[in-house]
């Protein structure tokens, strides 16, 4: 796929990896990148005008991925807006931080959110896009994680959450051929906000370390790193339910 002339929606584009993914396409000349949102509002109109300043048409749209309902009129309105959609990044995520032998810590509650925003919400979006993903020979990539594959992360939600996803892709990938590709990448740690803010700068930075010292490559990832690899993914015209794993090497140790 030439990223030249594409228009792209991004969920939960206002932040992060969501806001590195909608600069990487813009300066690779995409017509239009809509920046999906559900309570970051000021984020996702930053991410916004950074956008136009690279000379890519953007707007800020409001949706909870979790709602099917709100995620149809998010497309009707790109329909409308547009006339076509390329790409679909499904970048929204979120997670409750439970450790993992705390098994009643895992409510319902906990679970119905997180499989939700994480796996219900992609499921959502790509079935509300199909129609135009499959019009403009499309692409999809999902932002699932390590802790999909290792049993690592903030909660055994979130972890179930991102494999199933992984899951999703494949199942997608076959569901949507030969018009449209689906793949995801699996970032480990990323020096984001929402993972700060999380365990804050000194934990995060130690944590990182740690991490670093495991790894091949000896490195942290940023945003910018795992944008690279979506846009890689949106790029390979014969990779399709393919993981791409983001880590610096560290899940190649034990």
């Amino acid at each position: 796929m030439d990223i030249n002339g594409t228009v792209a929606v991004i969920t939960g584009g206002g932040t992060g990896i969501g806001a590195a993914v909608a600069e990487s396409l813009a300066r690779k000349g995409a017509e239009a990148v809509v920046v999906n949102y559900s309570r970051s509002a000021a984020d996702a109109q930053a991410t916004v005008a950074r956008l136009a300043d690279l000379g890519c048409k953007a707007e800020a749209m409001a949706a909870d991925v979790a709602d099917d309902a709100a995620v149809r009129r998010m497309a009707e309105r790109v329909r409308d807006r547009y006339g076509r959609v390329d790409v679909l990044v499904c970048n929204a995520g979120t997670t409750k931080w439970v450790p993992f032998p705390d098994l009643e810590g895992l409510t319902d509650d906990v679970w119905r959110h997180v499989m939700g925003v994480n796996l219900m919400g992609p499921f959502y979006c790509a079935r509300a896009f199909a129609p135009d993903l499959r019009a403009a020979r499309g692409a999809i990539v999902n932002v699932s994680s390590i802790a999909g594959i290792l049993a690592t992360g903030s909660s055994m939600a979130y972890g179930v959450s991102k494999a199933a996803l992984i899951q999703l892709t494949r199942d997608l990938a076959v569901a949507l051929g030969p018009e449209v590709r689906v793949n995801a990448v699996a970032p480990g740690i990323v020096a984001t906000r929402w993972h700060i803010d999380r365990v804050g700068e000194h934990v995060f930075s130690e944590m990182a370390a740690r991490e670093e010292a495991k790894a091949p490559l000896r490195r942290t990832a940023q945003p910018e790193h795992i944008a690279q690899m979506v846009t890689a993914l949106l790029e390979s015209d014969l990779v399709t339910g393919e993981v791409l794993v983001g880590d610096g090497g560290r899940h190649l140790g034990y």
